[in-house]
């Protein structure tokens, strides 16, 4: 750990589904190799897998379904209010499968990352390593971003990539992918906590 940091970084993580980027970041902060402190994990799905992932590691986790409001802005509201009880330095994205409001994403402005599946600026949006199989691509990744209104367009922070070779797949370049991402986005929140970005 760093030592000229006064305390650890305060992350809050949304998630959507299995969280195996929370438990990246939860793997790398147990092994002192990330200067930071995950205070809460919120979901918008009652049966994402990365809650159990929370609370298997002692952190609060926290649902708080879309569903219930009439639309985006008063869902966005809600969440916002939610996650600034925690005092956050840092909104963490991992697989969180909502667009935000442009209203949201001002509120966190340069204090919210997310990882994409490609190599920004290519293939924002979904079903990325089909349409790199599609595009006869032989190179594919993924981007750690900050998060602006303008859906995965936000200034890339790291990137990382990967080979696509002749026999890849859908599946098998999204295991690739998801290696690198693992690595690379406690990476980046690291580089955010000694002010390297």
């Amino acid at each position: 750990m760093s030592s000229n940091l006064v305390s650890p970084l305060r992350l809050v993580v949304l998630i959507s589904g299995n969280g195996s980027n929370l438990q990246a970041i939860i793997d790398e902060i147990n092994s002192n190799n990330l200067p930071a402190e995950i205070v809460a994990v919120i979901s918008n799905k009652a049966d994402a897998y990365g809650l159990e992932r929370a609370k298997k590691a002692n952190i609060p986790q926290h649902f708080l379904s879309h569903l219930d409001y009439d639309d985006r802005k008063q869902y966005d509201l809600a969440l916002q209010s939610l996650i600034d009880q925690f005092k956050p330095d840092l909104i963490i994205l991992a697989g969180f499968m909502r667009i935000l409001s442009d209203e949201f994403v001002e509120h966190y402005s340069h204090k919210m990352m997310n990882i994409h599946p490609s190599l920004l600026p290519k293939y924002k949006g979904l079903n990325t390593h089909q349409r790199v199989l599609d595009a006869g691509e032989n190179e594919h990744g993924c981007s750690v971003h900050f998060v602006t209104a303008a859906l995965d367009d936000g200034p890339v922070i790291l990137q990382a990539t990967v080979a696509v070779n002749e026999n890849d797949n859908a599946e098998t370049l999204a295991v690739k992918v998801h290696k690198q991402e693992h690595r690379i986005y406690p990476q980046a929140i690291r580089m955010f906590a000694e002010n390297k970005i």
